[in-house]
């Protein structure tokens, strides 16, 4: 879903993006090759909403009776998923972050913070688990 304000979305070869999954873009979200994108996965670039209260309300209003606003400011950040990566059922995968090459994401994980190469994480925020050995890779 490319947001009224702007966006990219951008997806690789050979890739699998799972049911229920959401990509929400109002910057640009770059998905390599390979990649798999679990079941009732949210990729957000952005807020979604503003942080002021009486800016949220006026942009719900704009959306219920114009449609998406076409000039609005959420702190878009741009998301990059590297080739290989895999990405858990139900993780939310948050503005800014880069997910390295071979990187996976636990089910349910929400991703706050860059994933290196070959590193698993989980939790909430999510951390490296560990590192895949290079069997794995």
């Amino acid at each position: 879903m490319i947001l009224g304000h702007g966006g990219r979305i951008t997806i690789g070869e050979w890739c699998y993006v799972g049911v229920g999954t959401r990509i929400w873009s109002g910057a640009s979200i770059e998905i390599g090759n390979r990649v798999l994108i679990s079941h009732s996965v949210n990729i957000f670039d952005n807020l979604s909403h503003p942080i002021r209260a009486a800016e949220r309300h006026e942009q719900a209003k704009q959306i219920f009776t114009l449609g998406h606003p076409r000039k609005l400011s959420l702190d878009d950040r741009p998301i990059k998923i590297c080739d290989d990566a895999w990405i858990g059922a139900c993780a939310m995968v948050m503005r800014g972050v880069t997910i390295g090459e071979g990187g996976i994401v636990a089910a349910g994980a929400v991703v706050t913070k860059d994933v290196p190469a070959y590193s698993i994480v989980a939790g909430n925020p999510a951390t490296i688990v560990r590192e895949l050995s290079p069997d794995e890779r």
